[in-house]
């Protein structure tokens, strides 16, 4: 699995949220999104998509699951719509998985990355989120990356 360190920038982003099991929902979710981006003409070549698992389904009950799928936008940029949130990820250091943009890439990813975080001598910052990044040029190549704060 490819990883680099990445310093990520603060960043606006609208998303919607979903509560319940991780799985096909969240994909449903995205193209929620997606749709109601490309209505607000916000969806281009440039545009970066996240998807954010905010709890360990090992941990917490598969129905209290939260994720919320992201679109980052211009900090200037102020939306009012009932169908979206405002929120902000913070600025940190991240190690960045590209992978494969499958089903099997992601769970394979996700049961591999720790462990490769721990051998390359990085601990995870559970302070902010881990995202899962889409830029639309990666996309078009079949590929998306993990992006996982690190201290």
């Amino acid at each position: 699995m490819k990883m680099q360190i990445e310093m990520l920038p603060e960043s606006e982003m609208v998303y919607i949220r979903r509560v319940g099991p991780y799985g096909l929902a969240n994909i449903q979710t995205m193209e929620k999104l997606k749709t109601w981006a490309t209505a607000k003409g916000l969806l281009n070549d440039a545009s970066i998509m996240l998807g954010i698992p905010w709890d360990n389904p090992a941990t917490t009950k598969p129905g209290d699951c939260r994720y919320d799928v992201g679109l980052i936008i211009r900090a200037e940029q102020q939306i009012s719509d009932n169908t979206v949130q405002m929120g902000r990820i913070g600025p940190g250091e991240y190690a960045v998985f590209e992978i494969d943009h499958t089903a099997e890439a992601l769970a394979q990813a996700w049961s591999e990355l720790f462990l490769e975080l721990g051998k390359q001598g990085y601990q995870l910052d559970d302070t902010r989120p881990i995202m899962e990044r889409y830029a639309a040029r990666m996309i078009k190549n079949h590929r998306c990356e993990i992006c996982v704060p690190i201290s």
